[in-house]
């Protein structure tokens, strides 16, 4: 079929509009719609749904990577029984969450919750092992932090020795949280303790933590946290560009990017899950970007997450969270395969 890439997008086409299938894509997305451990404002269940239909509004020449749309990028359909999972997980999880932490009688609910979660990650990991053996470059579009554990091992069982650049607010660094082993609190401890080669794990905006996740930055010399307040150092003296480089420069040749838009400015998504004042700028995470790409680093797969659906939980992709969402997805993907 012929497709114009300047004129406007049908409102059935695919992601950003295109018309790639699965065959001619390279990069193949995975919307996952679970949140069963949000554990603030939920939300990002509906976040697959609602960047699709933003997307395409994006227009697809990208100022600084070019045209990412040639190369192919196509989304699974949104697969229901992962639907059924988060509705059940989440009706289980809310109120021991509510509460603040499971108790003694919550044993069967925490369980069948860690069971379900258990199974997103076995399901998340299946795709990304399909599309590296095929040779494409796997994107989960989440649903909240947990939802990319399965992809992060899978890539780093695929390129042992790997790192993960993660942009986020929160270290993500508990061994469990409310009660929960998957929590999305505990997406980073996890795959640090996992069965995961992972050679290094570099932190970008954190600005909100606890003790103990402090303690673990401290201890794990995989670990190296850039805080909020670095960054607003850079920004206001040597430089955000030369932070990003030399920082980028310590990373392995296989990369596994993690993007939580909790570590953006929180005007940029307002109704994510757990905002934090501070945060990364629009143009400070494109000077990441830049960083990664002009590096002789691969990313091999790559995730964004906690990005909400509307303070309404808006189906029509027209919430700013959406909009917002989808523009840094496609700059992501431009990263990459730059």
């Amino acid at each position: 079929m012929d497709f114009d890439a300047n004129a406007a997008s049908p409102a059935d086409s695919g992601l950003f509009g295109l018309p790639h299938g699965p065959k001619e894509a390279h990069v193949h997305v995975l919307g996952v719609p679970f949140e069963a451990t949000t554990s603030y404002r939920p939300g990002t269940s509906g976040a697959p749904e609602a960047v699709l239909a933003a997307s395409r509004q994006v227009d697809l020449f990208d100022l600084h990577f070019g045209k990412p749309y040639e190369r192919g990028i196509w989304m699974a359909p949104l697969d229901p029984k992962l639907a059924a999972w988060d509705r059940e997980a989440r009706g289980l999880a809310a109120p021991i969450i509510h509460r603040g932490g499971a108790e003694g009688g919550d044993q069967e609910a925490v369980g069948r919750v860690d069971a379900i979660c258990d199974a997103v990650r076995r399901e998340v990991a299946a795709f990304t092992e399909q599309r590296l053996e095929e040779g494409r470059l796997p994107v989960v579009l989440g649903g909240d932090h947990s939802t990319p554990l399965g992809a992060i091992e899978a890539c780093a069982a695929r390129f042992p020795g790997m790192g993960i650049l993660q942009f986020d607010a929160h270290a993500d660094l508990r061994p469990a949280f409310e009660g929960f082993r998957w929590s999305h609190a505990s997406v980073m401890h996890n795959a640090l303790q996992g069965p995961a080669d992972l050679s290094c794990l570099l932190q970008v905006g954190i600005r909100d933590l606890c003790e103990q996740e402090h303690d673990a930055i401290q201890s794990d010399p995989r670990i190296k946290a850039i805080f909020g307040h670095e960054l607003r150092a850079a920004r206001h003296g040597s430089g955000t560009r030369a932070m990003a480089r030399a920082a980028v420069a310590e990373l392995p040749q296989h990369v596994f990017v993690s993007f939580d838009v909790d570590g953006l400015d929180p005007g940029l998504c307002p109704n994510t899950g757990t905002p934090v004042p501070g945060g990364l700028g629009w143009d400070e995470v494109t000077i990441w970007l830049e960083e990664l790409a002009a590096s002789d680093r691969r990313v091999v797969g790559l995730d964004l997450n906690e990005v909400s659906a509307g303070a309404n939980g808006d189906p029509d992709g027209c919430s700013w969270d959406a909009i917002v969402g989808a523009r840094l997805l496609y700059r992501l993907i431009g990263a990459a395969l730059a």
